[in-house]
This record gives structure tokens, C-alpha cells and sequence, in this order.
């Protein structure tokens, strides 16, 4: 039995398990499943590990950064971003790898347009950095805003005004706020200042239109939600581990 799973803090919100036990049964695949791995801590990854014949892991909040340290190796995507969200375990080796730059750029492509050429990124995180790694791949400018501005590369969101948000026609959120099942919650963005010029999209998938997006869509903004990527990392994750 080829075993795969999905690890993290609070999955019941997550859609993989479902994703991959249609695609095993799509293919025939009755040596393959696919489980929910929720962890207090991420110290506990090592304990899962010895008790688990993995072929692969795939890392979503909040351990995409945390879980570096007991992997054996990294690709250099995450070597660059400090990130991994699928983990392939080959040869007695935990190999780190990235597909959510993969995923990312290839559901943003079709909707960029020569207006979103600078974009703001919400929140900075482990899904920040992939997001971050993309703009800067296709040579977009961006400015973070989060809680704690590190740099000057970040802002605050009280500096999110109307001058701020004129300029940045691309916005990604990055951050879990909206999540089910906290949907009343949103970035600490003033809505009424988009735009139809504007694209804004929430990495959030569940649910489909969260409520940041559904203020975006109000004011005639294009909105992208984070399925399309959460199906094109999968398919890349699946890619990785049968290698």
C-alpha cells in the first residue's frame, strides 16, 4: 500500500483527502490512500513518520516553514523561499519541494493583463514566499502588508489607503483569514476603494467566495479564488512522488 496524506494543524477544512481518493479510484489505484494527519506540534512530524510507511506528505498551515528542519533535503525552490509544501520520500530521504508556486502561477497567468503590473501581497507567510517567488520570476513588483512590517518591502494595514490601493491593481491574499469556519473574518482591507481595474485573488478555496472576495466582486473587481491552484499543485505533488 502506497500511503500519502495531508499534514497540518486543523484540516477539516481541507480538500485533498477527497481530491486524491477520487483520483486513485479514477486510475484504479487500489494500492494508494490518501489520509488527514493533524498535529498539535510540528515536533510530532517525527513520531508520524516512524510510525508510517510514507511515499509522500503533502505541508499546509501553519508548518510549510517549520518543517524544514527534519527534512533530509530541498529542492532549490524551497531552498530560496524557506517553504515546502510537498514532501517525497525516496531512498530512506525526506525531500522538500515547493508546488505552490507551481499551482500559483499557472491559475494567476490567464487572468493577468498589462493593468496588474505591481501587485500587494496580504500576509507573509509560508504562502507568501511562494507567492512572492512567482511575482519576482515574472518580474512583478510587489509590496507585503502584514500585522508586523518587517522591512521596507512591507506595509502595515493601516497604510493601505486609497493612494495604496490605486497603485497595486493585482492583491493576493495569502493569509487564512475567512477560512472556513471563521467566514465573518477578512483582511483589514477598505473594500469600497477597489476597483473594476482590480484582481483580487484570495488563496483560500473553502469557501469559494470568501467574504474579502465577495466585498471585491460588490465593487466590480475580478476575483480568483485558490481551488484552481490547490488542483494544479495536487497534480504537481502527484508528479513529484511518482518520480
Amino acid at each position: 500500500m502506497r500511503q500519502f496524506g495531508l499534514l497540518g494543524k486543523k484540516l477539516g477544512h481541507s480538500f485533498s483527502k477527497k481530491y486524491f481518493t477520487e483520483k486513485f479510484n479514477k486510475l484504479n489505484l487500489s494500492d494508494c490512500k490518501y489520509e488527514l494527519y493533524e498535529l498539535e506540534r510540528v515536533q510530532e512530524f517525527t513520531t508520524l513518520v516512524k510510525e508510517n510507511n510514507f511515499s509522500g506528505l503533502n505541508v499546509t498551515i501553519p508548518y510549510k516553514e517549520h518543517i524544514l528542519p527534519y527534512l533530509d533535503k530541498f529542492d532549490p525552490v524551497v531552498e530560496q523561499i524557506g517553504a515546502c509544501n510537498t514532501i517525497a520520500f525516496q531512498n530512506d530521504k525526506l525531500i522538500g519541494y515547493n508546488t505552490d508556486v507551481i499551482g500559483f502561477e499557472k491559475s494567476l497567468i490567464p487572468y493577468l493583463a498589462p493593468i496588474h503590473s505591481s501587485a500587494l501581497i496580504l500576509g507573509n507567510g509560508g504562502a507568501s514566499k511562494a507567492v512572492q517567488y512567482v511575482l519576482k520570476k515574472r518580474s512583478i513588483p510587489f509590496f507585503i502588508a502584514s500585522r508586523t512590517p518587517q522591512d521596507q518591502a512591507e506595509v502595515s494595514y493601516s497604510e493601505l489607503d486609497s493612494k495604496t490601493l490605486a497603485r497595486f491593481k493585482l492583491i493576493i491574499n495569502t493569509t487564512p483569514l475567512g477560512m472556513h469556519p471563521n467566514t465573518k473574518e477578512m483582511p483589514k482591507v477598505d473594500c469600497s476603494l477597489l476597483t473594476e481595474d482590480h484582481l483580487v485573488y484570495d488563496l483560500i478555496y473553502q469557501p469559494a467566495e470568501t467574504l474579502f472576495l465577495s466585498e471585491a466582486k460588490k465593487r466590480g473587481a475580478t476575483i480568483l479564488n485558490g481551488l484552481s491552484m490547490l488542483r494544479l499543485q495536487a497534480e504537481a505533488s502527484w508528479k513529484i512522488w511518482n518520480e
